[in-house]
């Protein structure tokens, strides 16, 4: 009799190194499933009993299709977040998803990928956005697919029970431990009042020790999209189009000069605030030149529109895992009809962005002459007079009726 078959999302790590030993134990026929090449992580996957594992490269669609969206919505979340795991978790489903569709899998399991550990005892805690994440993009992409939770006890894990049954030898550990990531939670975290030591920031110098001297570049975009970029390394410059390249290029720009960390208290979905700290070096350059450049080329009622209603929405929907929905879908429709070609000139200096110039041959919104000082323009200074009279006539209503009721705005 043929076993039921998992798609199971593998790290490598201690966590879905045992639940794959485990549900091997239990029964299932295991197909890992990684998203980028760890050959090490794979060989051992397959010598703990997996029948198959198979190693996607998922960057360039995690660029285009996810990171690009987000920098033409300037989408964050709560003002800080720029989403980078929520962001990578889309695309990631969907392909595990064909691999799983591919090897005719009726379940599929990730959490052992996204669970995070207490600070002071041997067991997972369910707190993590990311099961909410996976679980609603399965369901979403195959909505007859079940779901494998271990942790949560869909068969029942936990690390008590893994301990026993010397599912850690068998997966080649001998230690319980936690991987370092760009995003780093829980442990010493959990007080909100605790600096993150040096030595947890894998991503970015250390702002203090970064060079001394500042690193300029330009970028290029084109209805909202990163298109090119331009910038020196070792005395020669250098130009990237490719949107992977030009990604990792920026990447690496903002990393030397220790560009984007971020430490906040973060509201999760599920309804638990949380204390995270992010590496996000690449796209806080992107996202901050591409806001830059909509002062230049972008209407001001349509910022205003959009900013209330795709920014905030998008970057809401994503963080909570919606990205395989209607809303989204729509939401993403509505974020090019915004967006202009414009060129930004930038800078990376001991942990700071900055913009250095901006510039557009498409885009006539800014009118040097309007706005000088020095100019009268089509814009003549005596027009502001009429403009404040009709602006006035609702407040000078508004300060008569406070005087009648005996309450002066002067005197208040």
């Amino acid at each position: 009799m043929a076993k039921d078959k998992v798609c199971l999302a593998y790290s490598g790590g201690l966590d879905t190194s045992c639940i794959l030993a485990y549900l091997i134990e239990q029964g299932y026929e295991v197909i890992a499933w990684m998203g980028n090449d760890f050959e090490a992580a794979k060989q051992k996957a397959l010598k703990i009993g997996a029948s198959k594992c198979y190693v996607e490269d998922l960057r360039q669609q995690f660029v285009e299709l996810m990171c690009f969206p987000a920098i033409q919505a300037n989408a964050i979340y709560e003002n800080v977040y720029l989403l980078g795991t929520s962001l990578a978790r889309p695309i990631l489903a969907k392909s595990m998803m064909q691999t799983a569709q591919k090897e005719g899998c009726q379940y599929v399991g990730a959490h052992g990928l996204y669970m995070t550990c207490s600070s002071n005892a041997n067991h997972i805690l369910r707190k993590g956005n990311d099961q909410v994440r996976f679980e609603l993009a399965f369901y979403a992409l195959q909505p007859s697919i079940q779901v494998i939770a271990p942790w949560r006890g869909k068969p029942f894990l936990s690390r008590d029970v893994a301990a026993t049954a010397n599912l850690a030898q068998k997966a080649s550990l001998g230690v319980w431990m936690r991987t370092s990531h760009c995003s780093y939670e829980a442990g010493i975290l959990e007080d909100p009042d605790t600096t993150p030591p040096e030595d947890m920031w894998k991503l970015t110098a250390d702002p203090m020790k970064a060079p001394d001297t500042p690193e300029d570049f330009t970028l290029f975009f084109k209805a909202g999209l990163p298109v090119k970029l331009v910038y020196s390394e070792k005395g020669s410059q250098k130009t990237v189009e490719d949107p992977l390249e030009l990604f990792l290029a920026a990447n690496a720009i903002a990393r030397r000069n220790g560009v984007g960390r971020i430490d906040i208290v973060e509201n999760r979905f599920i309804g638990l605030k949380s204390r995270g700290c992010y590496e996000t070096p690449g796209l806080s350059c992107l996202r901050s030149a591409h806001i830059d450049l909509e002062g230049l080329v972008l209407d001001r009622e349509v910022r205003a529109l959009r900013d209330q209603l795709v920014t905030f929405n998008y970057a809401k929907i994503l963080y909570n895992g919606l990205y395989f929905s209607p809303e989204r879908e729509y939401l993403e429709d509505c974020i090019v009809a915004s967006q202009k070609s414009v060129n930004v000139r930038c800078r990376c200096y001991k942990g700071s962005f900055s913009v250095l110039g901006r510039s557009s041959e498409t885009e006539k919104l800014y009118d040097a002459s309007e706005s000088s000082m020095d100019e009268i323009g089509d814009f003549a200074p005596s027009d502001t007079t009429g403009f404040i009279s009709v602006q006035a006539i609702r407040l000078k209503k508004y300060g008569k009726k406070m005087e009648e009721m005996g309450q002066s705005l002067v005197k208040n």
